[in-house]
């Protein structure tokens, strides 16, 4: 049974599983708000292109390594993203980032996830938006995080995944920013470190 998130809030991952998990999945899915045409015949949807990033961070809360559209697997290859998807167009997740948590180098603490609007539409234009974690080995949701927070914002920093006393825990950021990529929340992710 799946954990609907809610912000600020933190979980064990092995606990809410019932297993000891291995491997993950981050999903993020999203759909373009539909707009009216004129006097209300016709509608349109405007492509709006959210991209999911993983920034990896060592003890020293220095990064270590990122996964993005431009680096879609770790140096290490223990974590994996599956392409960029621009429009967020068909059912189900529309990007994934896979992480092999049994070999992401001992040095890294910490995963932060976030979700750029790389087309610079701010979450206003988009529906049904979320991410979840998934254990990987099943498919079975783990945790979900419901991101379609109508406003301003162009970004938002979703999840962390953190190691403590030997096994992953994840905290639920769901804060809000601006930027197109992950670079430009880096002041708001290090509070979370």
């Amino acid at each position: 049974m799946s954990v609907n998130l809610s912000k600020g809030q933190k979980i064990s991952l092995d606990k809410e599983a019932g297993t000891s998990l291995t491997r993950i999945t981050m999903g993020l899915g999203w759909d373009s708000v539909k707009t009216k045409g004129f006097l209300g015949f016709g509608s349109k949807t405007e492509s709006v292109d959210l991209d999911a990033s993983c920034v990896l961070f060592d003890d020293s809360n220095k990064v270590s390594d990122i996964v993005w559209f431009r680096q879609l697997k770790s140096r290490d290859g223990s974590i994996v993203h599956t392409g960029d998807n621009r429009t967020g167009a068909g059912d189900g997740d529309d990007e994934q980032i896979n992480v092999d948590l049994a070999n992401v180098p001992a040095g890294v603490k910490s995963l932060v996830f976030t979700v750029n609007s790389f087309t610079g539409q701010n979450f206003s234009q988009v529906e049904n938006a979320y991410c979840r974690i998934l254990n990987a080995s099943n498919n079975q949701e783990i945790a979900r995080f419901n991101l379609s927070v109508q406003g301003a914002h162009t970004a938002q920093i979703m999840a962390k995944l953190y190691r403590h006393n030997g096994e992953w825990k994840m905290h639920a950021i769901g804060e809000n920013g601006n930027g197109r990529t992950f670079d430009d929340l880096m002041p708001q992710i290090t509070v979370h470190l």
